[in-house]
């Protein structure tokens, strides 16, 4: 049996289909208590197209961007600044600061912790400002690939 990948039969089910598991998908489930079968569920690539249209998508990918653009380029730059200086003025980052400790490990430990940072901060942009709606629009994905929502 050849079972080939295809994205326009990405929602087409078959009931003998061993990965299709009605408990867990709730298809073919009675809603009504009669014996009718639900209508089927929209193709993949009709929610998925509706859903990145939508604004609530729209937001969360403005959102995303406002904050991973900026945060990369200063941490680009910072890194750049970094090893330009560590190659073009050997001088300054050999300078002693504490002991043996100079400029030149300073900077490099203050990569470590800048990238310690950035990703805290990102995990914290995500849960305030991005995870709320995204699961929302999870639901209504999930709920549209039902045959739900609409």
């Amino acid at each position: 049996m050849d079972m080939q990948h295809n994205a326009r039969d990405a929602g087409a089910v078959e009931l003998g289909d061993p990965w299709y598991d009605t408990v867990a998908s709730g298809w073919g489930e009675d809603d009504t208590g009669g014996g009718s079968r639900r209508a089927r569920p929209p193709a993949a690539a009709d929610v998925y197209t509706e859903v990145h249209g939508s604004a609530a998508f729209q937001e969360v990918r403005r959102r995303y961007r406002r904050f991973v653009f900026p945060a990369t380029t200063v941490f680009f730059l910072w890194y750049l600044a970094y090893v330009v200086a560590a190659t073009t003025a050997p001088d300054l980052m050999g300078r002693p600061v504490v002991g043996a400790l100079n400029v030149a490990m300073l900077a490099g430990l203050a990569q470590f912790a800048t990238t310690f940072l950035l990703t805290w901060a990102y995990a914290r942009h995500a849960r305030l400002r991005r995870d709320r709606v995204a699961l929302e629009l999870r639901w209504v994905t999930q709920e549209m690939m039902r045959g739900h929502g609409r």
